[in-house]
């Protein structure tokens, strides 16, 4: 009792303050209202409510007001749907879309990106290294498309398939041919043919996808093959290769990509999952310990199309385009859903969730979480710094849980989660609200 109480007073004093609209169009006809809400380790700003704070439980830090027709901007991991028509649309598609990194946080909007969080490295791209304790405004980039948090880092896609980097350069982690850190937006030289259309970043490598199918990496690669580039594979230094560089062992056109803590998956047009890199807890679910460079696809899925991957520090997770969990890889920290905290070998279905149509998951270093086709919020593992937005929880939590949403004292309505994003220790989610929360 006294927890729930707790809790319920957390959620009340942090809701008592206006929640900022960051964004909303020239007119309000047909519009749906966005909430960002945030949970976890909140010491270094990068929950976004104004102090260095833990957050038991989902707490709103902003709100949108969005055009009924919006849609989530391009996701890392995620197979790109066929292209739809809008040529009877009046105006251009407003997109939005959040990210997690280590320490810092980042919401896109129509082209304008918010970022916070710890500053070091200067991974904020505002020109120093103070940290950001609110949502705020980056004028330094616009046009962006996507946006990916590393460690000490970040990486934008823009609507032009440009690839722009800022924050901590060692090990080559911004691909800009030196190991200085950018304290603002640096474009990344083209080392490629066409545009980029999919970006994806961890710890210290990158991958960026092009329109033509064909992969190219940077950062670090401490002979783990993470980058797949194999022998001959060009400048390096202490780890790391600043350049980007073709993977080019990949046989087939590749649509999407993901980067885990020390290995890279890639999904083809078709849905084939490959990867390669580190395997020592069986991330890359091949049934032995046996990694590399070589990019390869996992036995077991070979007749299986997976339209999402998600990688975490030592595990990872795949969904099926029939909204089924696979999880594979370390375990001990209950991150593969299953009832035991063993590691597993091979992709295997998380069965606690079959019975939900899954269709959007997401990894943080150590825990996992899904969304159903019914707007639920699932979240398992590590519960340390109550990432899992469940107070109550064990630190170890191996299945699956429901995220709830206080309604009495915030005045949230029925909501819908449209999207969630996973640090190292604390979350993010968009929910959509029948009601305007300004």
């Amino acid at each position: 009792m006294a927890q729930r109480l707790l809790v319920r007073h957390i959620t009340s004093s942090s809701s008592s303050k206006k929640i900022p609209l960051l964004w909303k169009p020239e007119t309000t006809d047909s519009t749906t209202p966005i909430q960002l809400l945030s949970w976890g380790r909140g010491a270094s700003g990068q929950l976004g409510g104004g102090i260095e704070e833990n957050r038991l439980y989902p707490t709103s830090v902003a709100s949108l007001l969005l055009p009924s027709s919006f849609r989530l901007s391009p996701t890392p991991g995620v197979l790109p749907s066929p292209p739809s028509d809008t040529s009877s649309s009046s105006s251009p598609i407003i997109e939005t879309s959040i990210s997690c990194g280590l320490f810092h946080s980042s919401l896109l909007v129509n082209g304008k990106f918010w970022i916070w969080g710890k500053g070091d490295g200067g991974r904020l791209g505002f020109g120093h290294e103070n940290p950001a304790f609110f949502p705020t405004l980056n004028p330094h980039l616009i046009s962006v498309r996507s946006i990916a948090l590393g460690g000490i880092h970040s990486v934008a896609l823009t609507d032009d398939g440009e690839v722009f980097s800022w924050g901590y350069g060692g090990f080559g982690a911004l691909g800009h041919s030196v190991y200085t850190r950018e304290l603002l937006p640096r474009k990344v030289k083209e080392a490629w043919n066409g545009k980029i259309c999919q970006i994806a970043t961890s710890g210290t490598h990158t991958a960026a996808v092009t329109d033509s199918g064909e992969i190219y990496m940077w950062g670090r690669d401490e002979g783990d093959g993470r980058l797949g580039l194999g022998p001959g594979r060009g400048p390096n230094e202490g780890g790391g290769l600043s350049i980007p560089s073709k993977v080019k062992s990949l046989p087939v056109p590749v649509a999407a990509v993901s980067c885990g803590g020390f290995f890279t998956m890639a999904l083809s047009r078709e849905g084939q999952l490959w990867n390669w890199g580190a395997n020592s807890n069986y991330e890359l679910g091949r049934g032995d310990k046996v990694g590399g460079w070589k990019p390869q696809p996992i036995p077991s899925l070979q007749d299986v199309r997976i339209s999402q991957v998600a990688s975490g520090g030592f595990h990872s997770l795949a969904l099926t385009d029939e909204g089924k969990i696979l999880s594979w890889g370390h375990g001990g920290h209950g991150q593969l859903g299953h009832s035991s905290i063993q590691n597993l070998k091979v992709p295997s279905v998380i069965e606690a969730l079959a019975e939900e149509c899954i269709v959007y998951i997401a990894c943080g270093g150590s825990s996992s979480a899904a969304i159903s086709d019914k707007g639920k919020l699932y979240m398992w593992g590590n519960a340390k710094d109550f990432q899992l937005g469940v107070p109550g929880l064990p630190e170890v939590q191996p299945l699956p849980v429901e995220v709830k949403f206080l309604n009495e004292d915030d005045g949230l309505a029925s909501h819908h989660v449209l999207s969630i994003a996973i640090g190292a220790s604390h979350a993010m989610c968009l929910v959509s609200r029948t009601e305007c929360p300004v």
